[in-house]
């Protein structure tokens, strides 16, 4: 197929900057956070933010392959056999939400049968989405930012404490209450394989499946008065936790609503208020109500860290093995490394899902 060619030409080029680079260094796991040129209309921002001189293009139609099952006209949110994307919309990782959203179209086998859920805090982009993506199947989720105001503890990043990093937490609430699973993804990633794919991992009895790194240093996520308080720390007493990265995640809302996680995740950001457990997020409390307690899905789903970290133009290597998701996780993001001029070797396999170009 010719989106396994041009793919295969980026990967190529990537892998020949990594090896020719010597700034190129691996680091340990990094919390997710949020984020072709194809000739066609354009169609630009209606924020208030006229710094940013920039238009999108029209993303090209992608259709179902044979053998997809096909329904009349578009779907509704309810229908069976769709497929549920969930992604956050903001203006600051817009173009990362496109690019995102344009490669998982290009790579799906059936995009007639995805389903997106946009969960927006500040502005409505949901004019500007359709005109990218005229044939999406979509809708767009208000969260109330004062949900969790509250709630939010200072961080080691101030990207961490946007309070639309939390909406995840909410998507059982969010989302109708027909939609039984979703696929959550930061906006600062692209898939390359087929999401159907991940989209069928059994997730057994566990509410959560995601990519488990246990050979990261799980106790660095909590403080020393966490680990030394057997009142808090004992949560971890009977499993085995291991690292997670929250960026993407398959959910089963029927467990989660059923359980009620929602409340549990809150009260660990109300015992984080007052006790100071944890420096980073929004991850800890989900290492907290869910580590030990998720279903291991393939680490191809989440080759995650390529933002790097806080030391500015570092750049991060893929973990060994196949690849169906890159993940910019970190504080570097490819768009903003492209446009200095100052790239990571793995930036260009991200370029030629961006829509987003400078308005004549």
């Amino acid at each position: 197929m010719l989106w396994i060619l041009r793919f295969s030409g980026f990967f190529s080029a990537a892998m020949m900057m990594v090896v020719l680079s010597p700034s190129f260094q691996s680091f340990p796991p990094a919390e997710a956070i949020r984020s072709s040129q194809i000739d066609g209309p354009r169609f630009h921002l209606s924020q208030s933010e006229s710094h940013l001189q920039f238009s999108f293009r029209k993303a090209p139609p992608f259709g179902n392959a044979g053998g997809c099952s096909r329904s009349r006209g578009k779907p509704g949110v309810c229908d069976p056999g769709l497929v549920h994307v969930a992604i956050t919309l903001d203006v600051e990782y817009l173009r990362g939400s496109m690019a995102a959203v344009h490669s998982i179209l290009q790579h799906s086998r059936c995009p007639d049968s995805i389903f997106f859920h946009f969960l927006v805090s500040e502005t409505s982009l949901e004019t500007l989405v359709a005109s990218i993506f005229p044939n999406l199947n979509f809708e767009v989720y208000y969260f109330d930012p004062n949900i969790v105001k509250d709630l939010i503890s200072t961080s080691v990043r101030q990207a961490l404490q946007q309070p639309l990093n939390y909406a995840r937490n909410y998507l059982a609430d969010l989302l109708e209450p027909c939609v039984a699973r979703v696929i959550y993804l930061d906006s600062d990633l692209v898939v390359v394989d087929d999401i159907g794919k991940l989209w069928s991992t059994s997730l057994g009895k566990k509410t959560i499946g995601a990519p488990e790194y246990c050979h990261a240093n799980f106790s660095k996520y909590f403080t020393d008065r966490f680990w030394s308080n057997k009142r808090l720390s004992g949560t971890f007493s009977g499993r085995q936790p291991c690292y997670f990265n929250t960026g993407v995640m398959v959910i089963d809302l029927v467990k989660w609503r059923h359980v009620g996680y929602t409340k549990r995740i809150e009260k660990w950001m109300e015992i984080q208020k007052k006790e100071r457990i944890y420096e980073l997020g929004s991850l800890p409390p989900f290492l907290l109500v869910f580590g030990g307690h998720i279903a291991p899905i393939d680490h191809r789903w989440n080759q995650h860290g390529l933002g790097g970290d806080n030391v500015r133009g570092s750049c991060r290597a893929l973990h060994p093995g196949p690849v169906s998701l890159l993940h910019w996780s970190g504080s570097g993001k490819p768009w903003l490394r492209l446009d200095s001029k100052q790239p990571c070797p793995l930036d260009a396999l991200w370029a030629p899902y961006d829509l987003y170009g400078y308005s004549s």
